[in-house]
């Protein structure tokens, strides 16, 4: 029995011997598969394309700042084209937030859409959110991609939250080994420029019921009625927009002296240091006319601004816009009869306002949105809402440029 236990020790013994070693053969192993995996991923980015963000082969619509190779705004509705062809397409984007607050900017999100080989259409492929810093993000699903029988592909990207929800600034972009990117479409020679408040964001707009509180996540630019309108006639859109802001009072007052005509000079919606000044003459951007949708706020509670101060901002507003553009560049005023001094006030100053060129459109939401079908978040107008407001500015906008009527839906 004793012979037996020690032999059984003595083979133990040699057991653990050999299982060390075997232990320190797999280890060397395993590291050596580890390098050469490692080093084939770094041979695989070294050879996968890249392009930076400010390449004159993206094509970019909106307000941006160029610094280095990157690209970074703000402003709603934002959006860029890329075309490449290969088996996968990622971002690589930063986010900042403006928010000083730290659990205040931990509620801000920033949502885009994303559009492949659909460029008109209202549906987009996927939603992705930005975050975080120099985060690499997936802009195409790889299953498309390996259905798709396209050699070349057209992306589209939009930003569909405003930017209050931060600034995004993009790094660059990056398709496999098998890719390539090419020159992006140009600006479409029919160009529009929009100046709103949440109507023009699309507030609210993908939330199921007007009892919906307003999140992030229901916002969507491109199904406002600026976006459709914009479809509608083949054009390329920039939206000066953002919640709550008025011509001479905002939303309930906030934001006291900080008002849509001074936002619409910046580069950046929530940069208030007047330090980045948009500089029109240096964009390719040259809209057919501008449409301004703003008054709402000024009304939204009994303290009404005066006719002369409201008149004396919204004149501020017409002359940064014909600096940007030409003194006989078209401006179409939208004003809400949802206040009976709203409507009067627009019509008034139009009529007196001695500029050429300027046009107003009185809008009876009342008359047009059902309660229930046509409201999103915070009894702002949902889809529906926002077609019937495209219905009633279209005529407008077809006549003032001579761009017709089109045999398009309005969607």
């Amino acid at each position: 029995m004793v012979l037996r236990l020690c032999f059984f020790e003595i083979i133990m013994f040699n057991d653990l011997n050999v299982l060390d070693d075997l232990k320190v053969l797999i280890f060397n192993s395993m590291k050596k598969i580890l390098f050469l995996a490692a080093s084939m991923l770094l041979t695989i980015a070294a050879f996968a394309e890249t392009m930076p963000a400010n390449d004159s082969r993206v094509t970019y619509v909106g307000r941006t700042m160029v610094e280095g190779t990157d690209v970074s705004f703000d402003w709603t509705a934002t959006y860029f084209r890329i075309e490449f062809s290969g088996k996968s397409l990622t971002m690589r984007a930063s986010e900042t937030k403006w928010d000083v607050d730290a659990n205040k900017a931990a509620t801000r999100h920033n949502y885009y859409n994303v559009w492949i080989d659909s460029p008109t259409s209202a549906e987009p492929h996927r939603i992705i959110e930005v975050a975080g810093n120099d985060t690499i993000i997936e802009l195409i699903d790889p299953a498309y991609l390996k259905k798709s029988r396209r050699a070349v592909h057209e992306v589209i990207v939009q930003k569909r939250t405003e930017g209050e929800q931060g600034k995004t600034t993009i790094h660059e972009f990056a398709t496999d080994p098998t890719g390539k990117f090419f020159q992006a479409k140009g600006l479409n020679e029919r160009q529009l420029e929009f100046i709103g408040d949440s109507y023009t964001c699309g507030y609210g707009i993908d939330a199921p019921s007007r009892k919906d509180r307003f999140s992030p996540e229901t916002e969507n630019a491109s199904r406002s009625y600026a976006g459709i309108v914009s479809r509608y006639f083949g054009a390329d859109y920039v939206a000066i927009a953002h919640s709550g802001m008025g011509i001479a009072r905002n939303y309930n007052s906030k934001f006291k002296g900080w008002w849509m005509p001074d936002r619409y000079l910046q580069t950046f919606d929530e940069d208030s240091t007047q330090v980045n000044r948009w500089d029109a003459t240096k964009s390719d951007f040259h809209p057919a006319m501008t449409i301004v949708y703003l008054g709402a706020n000024d009304f939204s509670t009994a303290l009404a601004p005066k006719y002369e101060d409201f008149r004396k901002h919204y004149y501020r507003l017409f002359t940064y816009i014909k600096a940007n553009y030409g003194e006989d560049h078209p401006i179409l005023c939208v004003a809400t009869k949802t206040h009976e001094y709203l409507f009067n006030y627009v019509r008034d100053l139009v009529n007196n306002c001695n500029m050429p060129n300027v046009h107003y459109l009185g809008y009876c939401p009342a008359q047009h949105l059902h309660t229930d079908e046509d409201l999103g978040a915070d009894v702002h107008p949902n889809y529906n809402g926002q077609q019937k407001k495209a219905y009633s500015i279209i005529p407008y906008i077809a006549t003032i440029t001579g761009w017709g009527l089109q045999d398009m839906p309005v969607k």
